[in-house]
This record gives C-alpha cells, structure tokens and sequence, in this order.
C-alpha cells in the first residue's frame, strides 16, 4: 500500500508550508527528490500488468479484435504517464485523471483481463486527486472492474461483481487510515520543529541572561570592589595627606589601582585570575584578600588537595569579594581566613573582628552597591555549594562558603 517517504527535517518558520504541502500528495514523497520507492514499485507494477494483459489479449483474440484494445491501451498508458508527471509535478491533474478513468472503464469492460492493472489506478486516483473527486474516480475504476469481470464470468458469477467492489471498499478505508496516520505524523513533525525552534531561543535567552549575571559578579568583584577600595583609601590619603599614614595609603591604592587593572584585562581574556593560575590555592587565596586587608591570615585545616578551576575560581572570587567588604565596611583590626579539606568537599570561613551587621536587614543592591553577598551566594550555589552569613551588629562577621571537590557534583 502506498505511503509517504521518509519525512525531512524541517524548521519552525517552514512548519506551515511543509504540513499544508505534504497534505496535497501523500503518496508523493519530494517534489524535488522524484518518486519513491513505493510510488515507483506500484507505476512499474502497472506497466508490468498492462503488457502481460496486452499479450494474454492478443493471444486469445483476433487480429481484429485486437485493434479497438490495443488503441485504448495505448491511451490508457500515455493518460497514466500524464498524470504520473504531473504528480511528480505537484500539480493537479484532474481532467487528465478523468479522462484515463473513461479509457479504463472502456478497456476492462472491452477486455475484463486487464482488471488487474486496476490497482495500480487506484492508488494513482488517490494520490493524484483529493476530496469527493477522488472518491469519484476510484469508485468508478472498482465499477468499471467489477462489471468487466461479472462480463468475464458470463453474467453468472456474483462473486466477480462483489468482490471489486468491495476490495474497492477496504482499499478506501485502509488507504484513508494510512493518509490520516501520514497527516498525523506530518503534524507532529511540524510541532516538534517548533517546539525545538521555541526552545533554541528559549535557551539562547537563559544563555544570555546567565552571561549577563556571570560578567555582572565578575565584575563587581574584580572592578567594582577594587575601585571602591581604592577610592576609600585616596580619601583618606587625601584628609591625612602629607603624613606618612597617608603616603602609604596612597602607595597601596596605586597598588590596588595596577591590581585591578589587571584584573579588568583578565576579564577580556576568559576571566581568568591574572598571576595566581599557577600558585597553590591557599597561597592565592591569601595574596588576594591581602590585596584589601594587609594583616590578614591564613588557617589550612585538613590535608591539602587539588581542586577543579571552577571551585578555586569561586574560592577566589568569595574571599575577594569578604576582603573588599571588610576594608569598605567593618573597620576590623584582624580578620583571618580558614580553608578547610573534607573527604568530598572544601570549606573557607572569613572571619573579622569588625562592626558587624545584620544580614535580614541587609540593603537590596543597588546603584550604590550592596551585590556582593547576592554575588557570592550565587556563585557558590551554582557549584552545588552552600553559602551563609553569620553576623551582629558589634560582633563581627564570618562569610562560609562550601563546595564540593568537583564543580557540580
């Protein structure tokens, strides 16, 4: 039974146009590709019966008789190649179908022995024509037949008038189920693409958005914390200046400056930490928050172990993100940092000694700042870690921050 080829792939916006083309011809696979397998099994199928019927006739009949048959199936064969073409065409081809059906009709009720070729017709009929036409049409071939046959069987037979019709009868109904079922299939490719299509922007969107946020932590805890360390020392160079207090806090915010400055071109280079790549992490975690806090100090608990990029990128960026925060907001005089190994996990605790604050009333960020703690907590939880604040106001703050030894596990 004929059915469609094997369906190409399609895009979103050629979803429409793809299921209102493949409706037209369901038995015709590419418009471009030429005929498939089936199409060209049931038109060499036809060709076959038709010079098989050609001989059965001109050996069983008069060179007379054989006139009138053999003109009418040579028409019969030029009609079917006509709207053989034109199906590969997709084109319509109803008149041409129309008049190959009258032909036939002629031809199997002249000569009943070429019935056989009536099922390579039928499937032609169906695919050619849609709608009442081409139930016309193929009702007409299965009449045509059966009245060939009954002729064949002297008038006697009942069987030969039955069993056309209804052979005709169940080739419709399976024919309809397998067009509705290639319909069906066509609809649900063309909602798969969409689907598919919705989604690719979908997450190109997220993709977009979870740049933005990753860029936007990058810098607020490369550029934005250094600039703000540093603009706090500058004023307060500036009201002791020219002490040697002050000459020192200049000296550290130029150092500060040039840090950060170097933090900005790693950002364009894979945001990268500039200098640390190749220095043992708790040697990097120190220059860094030493970079805001000076005296501060370093604990490592547990036995010393490598950690993936990603974990010791975040590490790097906590610790300097609680350092800037220290300089900016906690007038500590001592703060430490603690890196601690666990069988699946590390840990880093940065305590300071300084004012404290409560984090439930913290500030929402905004122009002014206050995306460091959102920052952080991010960047941790997107690792599979854990991130927490523990404060007062007057006992100072520990930032703790958990992750596994593998980013996402």
């Amino acid at each position: 039974m004929p059915a469609r080829a094997t369906p190409q792939r399609i895009g979103p916006a050629q979803a429409a146009a793809g299921q209102s083309a493949g409706s037209r011809r369901p038995l015709h696979g590419n418009a471009k590709g030429g005929l498939g397998s089936i199409e060209a099994a049931v038109h060499l199928g036809f060709a076959v019966l038709l010079v098989a019927s050609v001989v059965r006739y001109v050996m069983r009949h008069t060179p007379a008789d054989n006139l009138l048959v053999l003109g009418l199936a040579i028409a019969a064969c030029l009609l079917y190649a006509v709207v053989a073409l034109l199906l590969v065409q997709d084109r319509r081809g109803t008149p041409w179908m129309a008049a190959l059906v009258a032909v036939w009709a002629v031809l199997v009720v002249a000569a009943p022995s070429f019935g056989w070729c009536s099922f390579a017709l039928f499937f032609l009929c169906r695919s050619a024509l849609r709608g009442a036409a081409s139930y016309l049409l193929a009702g007409a071939i299965t009449l045509a037949t059966a009245a060939g046959l009954f002729r064949l069987g002297n008038g006697t037979d009942l069987a030969m008038l039955l069993g056309p019709v209804a052979v005709g009868v169940m080739l419709t109904l399976i024919y309809d189920r397998i067009q509705h079922d290639a319909e069906e299939q066509r609809r649900l490719h063309a909602d798969i693409s969409l689907a598919q299509g919705q989604l690719a922007a979908s997450e190109r969107r997220a993709g977009t958005i979870a740049e933005r946020e990753r860029v936007s932590r990058e810098i607020h805890d490369t550029v934005t914390q250094g600039l703000a360390s540093s603009l706090l020392l500058l004023e307060a160079a500036g009201r002791g200046w020219p002490s040697a207090a002050a000459r020192d806090g200049l000296l550290q915010a130029t150092s500060l400056l040039r840090a950060n400055l170097a933090e900005t071109r790693s950002l364009v280079h894979e945001l990268a930490s500039p200098g640390l790549e190749s220095v043992p992490l708790p040697e990097a975690l120190l220059a860094t928050a030493r970079q805001y806090v000076p005296g501060i100090t370093l604990l490592v608990t547990g036995e010393l172990r490598p950690v993936s990029p990603d974990v010791r990128h975040a590490l790097l960026r906590v610790v300097q993100s609680a350092a800037s925060n220290i300089l900016l907001h906690a007038a500590a005089s001592a703060a430490t940092v603690t890196l601690g190994f666990l069988p699946d996990a590390v840990t880093l605790d940065i305590y300071d000694d300084g004012a404290g604050f409560d984090p439930g009333a913290a500030a929402p960020p905004s122009h002014t700042g206050g995306y460091g703690l959102r920052a952080m907590r991010r960047r941790v939880e997107q690792l599979g870690g854990t991130f927490s604040v523990q404060s007062a106001p007057g006992d100072g703050t520990i930032v703790a921050a958990q992750l596994p030894v593998v980013a996402g596990a």
